[in-house]
C-alpha cells in the first residue's frame, strides 16, 4: 500500500471517528479514538481505498418514531431526522473531499424487524419508511440510500418476513442471557433497550402496575436485541465488505462502529430523533423529550400543516413555516 492510500485511509478515518459513540461511560463519548479502534475498520477501509471505489457504510437506524406522544410529536418523520440525515450526508461529503470516490451510506431501517415488540402498527412503519424516503428526496442526499425488510422479502407480509428472518439468522436466545448476565457492554445494551422499552409503553394513560411492565420490558428487550443481531447477521451476509456503523455506544475495537446521529450532543446521550423531538435553542438544534420540551416553554413550529419541531422562547405559540 502506497504512503499515499495510507494517508487516505487515515484522513476517511479521522473524519468517522471525530463522531465516535465509544463506550467509556454510560453515556458515552467522542473525539479521538485509540489505535484498537482504527485497527478494527482500517482493514475494509484499506480495501476500499486500494480499489479506488466508494466506501460503503451500513448504519441500522431510523425504525420508526416512538408510540409514546411523550417523547414525540407524531409517527412520520419530522425535522430531528432531517436534522440527522443532512449531519450524515455532509459527513459522506466530507470523506469525498479526502477521498474521491467518497462513501455511500446505506440506513438499515429496522422498524419491520421489531415493532410488533415495541408496540408500533406496521402500517405506521410503512408511513414513516415512506416518509423517510421524502427526506432524502427533499434534501437531495446524493450518498444516502434506504434498504429494509420489505426489500428483502419484497410482497411478502411482514409477519412472515420477521419470522423468515428469525429462522434464518437469528441467535441463540439462551448464549444472548448469558452473554447479558456476564455483564460488560452487552449488559449496558440491554439496560437501555429495556428502558426504552418501557418508556415507549408508559403512554399518558397508562394504568397497569409498573412492576409489571417493567418485568414485561425486562423480557421484551432480549427478542428486541436477538431481531436486531439476526438483521446485523443478514446485512452482514449483503454487504461483507461494508463498514459497520451502529447508533449505540461500542467498546474499544469492536468490529461495529458507534457513531453520533448529530453534531451537538445532548444531556441524554441515548436520545434519537426517533424518540425525541428537534429544539432549537439560542441559534442550535438539539434533541429533547416531547414533554420536556413543552415544559421548557417551546414554541412549536408547524411545516405544511404538520408538527416540524421547538423552539425555546418566552411564549407558547404556534407558528407556522413553508417547506
Amino acid at each position: 500500500m502506497s504512503a499515499h492510500e495510507m494517508a487516505r485511509t487515515d484522513a476517511v478515518l479521522d473524519l468517522i471517528m471525530g463522531h465516535q459513540r465509544l463506550l467509556l461511560d454510560p453515556g458515552g463519548t467522542h473525539g479521538d479514538s485509540c489505535g484498537h479502534c482504527r485497527a478494527a475498520q482500517r482493514d475494509k477501509i484499506d480495501g476500499h481505498v486500494r480499489a479506488g471505489r466508494a466506501i460503503p457504510m451500513l448504519l441500522p437506524a431510523f425504525p420508526a418514531k416512538s408510540p409514546n406522544p411523550d417523547k414525540v410529536l407524531g409517527h412520520l418523520p419530522d425535522l430531528a431526522e432531517e436534522l440527522s440525515v443532512a449531519f450524515l450526508e455532509a459527513l459522506c461529503v466530507r470523506v469525498g473531499e479526502v477521498h474521491p470516490p467518497g462513501a455511500h451510506l446505506i440506513i438499515c431501517s429496522d422498524g419491520r424487524v421489531f415493532n410488533d415488540l415495541v408496540r408500533i402498527p406496521d402500517e405506521h412503519v410503512s408511513a414513516y419508511q415512506r416518509g423517510m424516503s421524502d427526506v432524502l428526496g427533499r434534501l437531495g442526499t446524493a450518498h444516502i440510500s434506504l434498504y429494509s425488510l420489505d426489500d428483502v422479502f419484497p410482497g411478502a407480509e411482514p409477519v412472515g418476513m420477521r419470522r423468515k428472518l428469525w429462522a434464518d439468522h437469528a441467535p441463540d436466545l439462551e448464549a444472548l442471557r448469558d452473554e447479558v448476565r456476564g455483564g460488560g457492554p452487552m449488559l449496558g445494551l440491554y439496560r437501555g433497550i429495556t428502558r426504552f422499552l418501557y418508556e415507549d409503553a408508559k403512554i399518558p394513560g397508562f394504568r397497569g402496575s409498573n412492576a409489571t411492565l417493567q418485568r414485561e420490558s425486562r423480557r421484551r428487550a432480549y427478542e428486541v436485541i436477538g431481531r436486531s443481531q439476526a438483521w446485523g447477521n443478514l446485512l452482514a451476509a449483503i454487504h461483507p465488505d461494508a463498514v459497520r456503523l451502529s447508533i449505540h455506544p461500542q467498546p474499544c475495537g469492536h468490529e461495529k462502529f458507534g457513531i453520533f446521529l448529530q453534531d451537538a450532543g445532548d444531556e441524554d446521550r441515548w436520545l434519537t430523533p426517533w424518540h425525541a423531538v428537534a429544539v432549537e435553542d439560542r441559534g442550535r438544534f438539539r434533541l429533547m423529550k416531547h414533554r420536556a420540551a413543552k415544559e421548557a416553554g417551546g414554541r412549536l413550529v408547524l411545516r405544511d400543516g404538520r408538527p416540524s419541531h421547538y423552539v425555546l422562547a418566552a411564549d407558547h405559540t404556534t407558528t407556522s413555516s413553508k417547506g
